[in-house]
């Protein structure tokens, strides 16, 4: 039969074929349902009216739930404003119908979750229609099912309002009286708890969309009513009712924290009950838990408003401790055969450690350290191993977010952890060295500068336990932690202990503690650096061993971790004593490499990272493996992300979320489940390719062609963020290696044509990624890659592109600007306090990051296009302008000073029409009390100088009063102000070249001399030291003085320069000994000795030897 036909057959006056229809569309079998969907879609298209009427006669009269359910998602469909939206297709007696069959459905049909479906569909519809007043009747229809005495209409009611009030709460806003006094009445009244949740649900949603806080404190005086709903279902044993109320509690405290601030006391102190109540369910103690941690946690929109309440986070890091101490001693534990390292942890201990940890974070260290300290000393003294085991680790998991304020107190803190390290119980011991690890990575490097003499021997020490190889192992592991916050000059006088100690771990029997070891020798050695040659010989041979014989499944960790100390120690010790093994090495990579392994086989990630830092150890050595290295690695960087998506309401939670591998995150209403292990291995390919580009620069160009359509698009990968950084570093990567390439004629022919094709495909890529990136960390990663993108192919871009990376340029200033006056309303709130004040001082000097890169990239710009980028430059003035205001900080202010400095010094004569806007700036910051501001400023002054000419005159006295300042300056040559000190003197030496006409030369060409030699800024001096020697060279009358008497001083300068480093180009140094011949022959011999006798011993030596050579 063809389609017209089956059409025909389906909307005819037989209602069979179209309810076979739909229950094909519900079929498990794919080729039934994709069959059914291809009919379906041509329904819609042919004759979208009889469809929707059929769907709404199947919601009348089917008698199968499951169909009718059916019917109503696939209305809702239809009538969902995207691609496929139909309405308006819909002829006016179609859409009456409808709307009044949803509307009767809604009171008749008796299946609770047909019910729910039906409101979904009925809000769907509305959301799109009721904002054109498109469906007058529904709110009146509403607001008399809320008000009727049948719980089921009550409860329909409140389901669609939730739903309106997520989608288009701006309607319902004028309604706010009305809705006030039925959520109050149904919250007080209403007898039903499936009728009080869904009115919660409305309440909560529609709090949340109302944009006014006055609109939103009229609903204050439901929060006892809110609460009451809580408590009596806890009171009925309606467990399942209250954990519901308390999960829509938990979105409001995520969301308005400061609508609860009134009654927090109240609030907090009935969840803080809930969560002390032993009778109750773990799972409804957890979330009241969460709905205390949620509001510390929610500080951009309530700062400092939890540390007001001492008494209550004393409470809850009571009851978190009281969960640490639900753990049993289980015996897989102690026989350490499988990696299980929370056998015996309930889910109660997993919470606790979770919650300390968040919570910590989120209240900081003057907070949580004095609970802690009033608290944990008496577990610490308990006879019972569980509570000495709970104090450990509390330490471990408050260090994160009390690091300030533990490192002051850093005596107490090791000696607590360091006293534990000798209890009687194997799992006090292990919870000690998990502290030390910890403490080593949140409060390093000051532990590992402190403690290391006696952090590192208990940690020996503890290596030594082989009756309980699980303490061993994280003993291993926490040398890890310590190294890699240390120092060579600190570790290394250990190594002998530490490496003979672990390489007898190495043939320990159990493979877990092998496993410790090979990832502590790996770390020393990348820590130790060239200092772990000497134990080269020794540990090399036991680690080729495990490589070459640990095949067996249960081993392919043991493995993959050999490979990964190889690779680092290779790194470590160096080409020329790794290169005989790196050899064997590169041999077991490839033949591993051809075999097939599994998917899930730790081995292929750690094989990745060994190939990138072989490369790095051998360099262009390396290139002859390329070809088998590359295939995998493109292959895994271009896995696909597994994903599965879910509606964020529906009841099948992904497995609910168990699974260690998988991770959920909610966009609007899709829940979308990731698998972890995939977008590891992804990112960790990219990285490796970013590895490789870097490393074998032209040697890396047969590989662009595959590499760019890979990274490109992923500079959009939101999935994973360590995917993106690895993409977003590649791009000048790639672009470096081409450009190399064709230069040194090894690009199979390619010329200067392919470098532009690579950067007309990178570069737009690049702008328009940062155009959607979330991050500003990563924000200022992109600037950065597009300034270096911009240095490499800078000459190849075309006006259009120009364009788009300044409009970006614009876009990235207004969003930083707009962030940073979010954080300065934050700072207004009720309960901002100092702690507050120091996380957005950290997070502005984030967005000073972005500031400097768009500072470079338009000094970048500048130096590119010269005088064609100015029209540019003037649309941007705009922008850059209020940088230079007083109330901006003074990284702000010194970008806007450099990047004024680049144009006038590149566009030189074409930027002169700038001096009237900037130059008052320029002249004022001089003499701004931060240095770094003062050195681009009296740099500028100097470009000024050197090209302003004629229009630079009139300023020259006020710009020496200027200068005058910064040089005699009673602190000026401290190292923090040294730099504008010799960039002053460098303008001032350009004032006597430039403008003698205008100034006191006898008194003023002589003071700069007394200035010199200058030694900080060596680009400036190099500068300043060669202009002397012209002077000199030309004789000049000021520079030499009356009768020469400057001379003695010239000579002096001469001779500093000369012996110091890299103070003057070597063509000026030979040019300062010619002059110093010269003078040799032509002085007086006294003035020459009085002259030799002002210099120092090893500087008349060093001048001998170098007049005479």
């Amino acid at each position: 039969m063809d389609q017209q036909s089956q059409l025909a057959l389906i909307l005819g006056p037989d209602p069979i074929p179209f309810e076979t229809l739909v229950s094909h569309l519900m079929s498990s079998s794919n080729e039934q349902r994709s069959h059914a969907e291809a009919l379906f879609n041509l329904c819609k298209q042919s004759d979208p009216d009889a469809l929707c009427l059929r769907l709404a006669h199947l919601l009348q009269v089917c008698t199968q739930p499951e169909t009718r359910a059916m019917a109503a998602i696939l209305l809702r469909k239809l009538l969902t404003r995207d691609d496929s939206y139909i309405w308006p297709r819909l002829n006016i007696s179609t859409q009456s119908s409808l709307k009044s069959v949803l509307l009767s459905q809604i009171q008749v049909e008796t299946t609770k979750n047909l019910s729910k479906k039906l409101c979904d569909t009925v809000a769907e519809l509305a959301s799109s229609i009721l904002p054109e007043n498109g469906w007058p009747e529904l709110l009146p229809f509403m607001f008399r099912c809320v008000s009727s005495d049948s719980p089921k209409l009550q409860e329909s009611a409140f389901l669609v309002f939730a739903q309106l009030s997520q989608y288009i709460g701006d309607v319902l806003t004028p309604f706010i009286k009305d809705l006030h006094t039925v959520f109050l009445r149904c919250l007080s009244e209403s007898s039903n708890a499936d009728v009080k949740i869904a009115a919660l649900n409305a309440v909560i949603n529609f709090i949340q969309c109302l944009t006014s806080s006055s609109d939103r404190d009229r609903f204050q005086d439901l929060l006892p009513a809110i609460m009451r709903t809580l408590t009596e279902a806890l009171n009925n044993g309606n467990e399942a009712t209250a954990q519901e109320a308390l999960e829509l509690l938990i979105e409001l405290a995520g969301t308005e924290p400061r609508f609860l601030r009134r009654q927090l006391v109240d609030v907090v102190g009935s969840m803080l009950q809930i969560a002390e109540a032993e009778s109750l369910e773990e799972g409804t103690r957890h979330l009241a838990i969460e709905f205390v941690v949620t509001l510390a946690e929610a500080r951009e929109r309530a700062p400092g408003m939890m540390r007001k309440l001492p008494q209550f986070i004393s409470r809850l890091f009571a009851i978190l401790m009281r969960m640490l101490l639900d753990i049993e001693d289980d015996a897989a534990w102690h026989t350490a055969e499988s990696e299980d390292e929370d056998a015996g942890e309930t889910s109660n201990y997993s919470v606790g450690q979770e919650c300390l940890d968040r919570l910590a974070i989120s209240l900081g260290g003057n907070t949580i350290v004095p609970v802690a300290s009033e608290q944990l000393p008496a577990y610490l003294a308990a006879s019972e191993w569980q509570k000495h085991h709970a104090a450990l680790i509390a330490l471990a998991q408050i260090a994160e977010g009390c690091a300030k304020v533990m490192i002051k107190n850093l005596e107490q803190v090791v000696s607590m952890v360091l006293n534990s390290f000798h209890d009687s119980h194997p799992r006090v011991r292990w919870a000690a060295i998990n502290a030390i690890g910890q403490l080593s990575t949140d409060l390093g490097p000051d532990l590992q500068n402190q403690y290391h003499q006696r952090v590192l021997p208990a940690l020996a020490g503890a290596m030594d336990d082989f009756q309980n190889p699980r303490v061993q192992a994280h003993a291993a592991s926490a040398v890890l932690n310590f190294s890699e916050n240390c120092t060579p000059e600190i570790l290394t006088p250990y190594l002998d202990g530490i490496v003979s100690k672990l390489l007898v771990l190495l043939q320990n029997g159990k493979q877990m503690v092998q496993e410790g070891a090979l990832t502590a020798l790996a770390s020393v050695a990348d820590s130790s650096q060239e200092h772990f040659q000497k134990y080269y010989d020794a540990v090399m041979p036991y680690l080729k061993a495990i490589l070459v014989n640990a095949t067996d499944k249960s081993n392919r960790m043991l493995r993959a971790k050999s490979l990964e100390c190889i690779s680092l120690v290779g790194m470590a010790v160096g080409k020329e004593k790794f290169r005989d093994d790196a050899k064997q090495v590169m041999e077991v990579l490839m033949s591993l490499q051809g075999s097939q392994m599994e998917t899930d086989d730790p081995t292929t990630s750690y094989m990745l990272q060994a190939w990138a830092r072989l490369c790095k150890c051998l360099g262009q050595d390396f290139l002859p493996y390329m070809s088998v290295v590359m295939p995998p690695l493109l292959q895994s960087a271009q896995l696909k992300p597994d994903v599965t998506i879910t509606s964020a309401d529906s009841d099948n939670d992904i497995e609910d979320s168990d699974d260690e591998s998988m991770e959920t995150i909610t966009l609007g209403d899709k829940r979308i489940g990731i698998k972890t292990s995939v977008l590891e291995e992804k990112a960790t390919a990219c990285n490796m390719l970013c590895c490789y580009a870097d490393e074998l620069k032209e040697g890396f160009f047969p590989w662009i062609d595959q590499v760019a359509p890979t990274l490109v698009p992923l500079l959009k990968f939101y999935f994973h963020e360590e995917v993106r950084k690895a993409a977003v570093s590649a791009m000048p990567e790639l672009l470096r290696s081409a450009k190399l390439a064709v230069e040194k004629g090894m690009a199979q022919g390619r010329n200067e044509t392919y470098v532009k094709q690579l950067s007309d495909y990178v570069i737009p890529a690049l702008v328009e990624a940062l155009h959607k990136e979330p991050d500003t960390e990563i924000c200022a990663s992109m600037l950065d890659a597009l300034n270096e993108c911009i240095q490499i192919s800078g000459p190849l871009l075309d006006e259009s592109q120009v364009r788009s990376i300044v409009d970006e340029i614009k876009q990235v200033i207004t969003a930083s600007a707009s962030r940073k006056r979010e954080r300065a309303e934050r700072a207004k709130a009720e309960d901002f306090d100092a702690e507050e004040g120091e996380l957005i001082k950290e997070e502005n000097e984030q967005e000073e990051e972005v500031f400097d890169q768009v500072g470079e990239i338009l000094g970048t710009l500048v130096k590119t296009f010269k005088a064609s980028f100015l029209p540019f430059f003037d649309e941007l003035s705009s922008y850059l302008t209020p940088m230079w205001g007083k109330d901006k900080t003074a990284e702000e202010r010194r970008i806007a000073i450099c990047i004024f400095d680049d144009v006038a010094e590149q566009c030189r004569e074409a930027a002169i029409k700038y001096y009237d806007t900037y130059l008052p700036f320029i002249l004022e910051a001089c003499n701004d009390e931060n240095p770094d501001v003062r050195q681009a400023a009296v740099y500028g002054l100097g470009v000024c100088t050197e090209f302003g000419g004629p229009v630079f005159k009139p300023l020259v006295g006020e710009a020496l009063s200027r200068l005058n300042a910064v040089i005699r300056h009673p602190n000026a040559l401290q190292p923090e102000n040294v730099m504008a000190y010799d960039n002053a003197v460098s303008a001032l030496g350009k004032i006597c070249l430039f403008h003698r006409d205008s100034i006191d030369a006898a008194q003023i060409v002589p003071a700069w001399l007394n200035c010199l030699p200058i030694k900080g800024d060596l680009i400036e001096a190099k500068v300043v030291h060669e202009q002397l020697c012209s002077m000199v060279e030309r004789s000049d009358s000021e520079v030499l003085g009356p009768n020469h008497q400057y001379l003695p001083k010239i000579v002096a300068v001469f001779a500093e320069v000369l012996c110091g480093k890299d103070l003057a180009t070597e063509q000026t140094a030979s040019r300062m000994v010619n002059l110093l011949r010269q003078l040799q022959q032509t002085l007086p011999a006294a003035t020459l000795a009085s002259t030799w006798s002002s210099l120092q011993p090893q500087q008349q030596l060093a001048l001998q030897s170098m007049l005479s050579s």
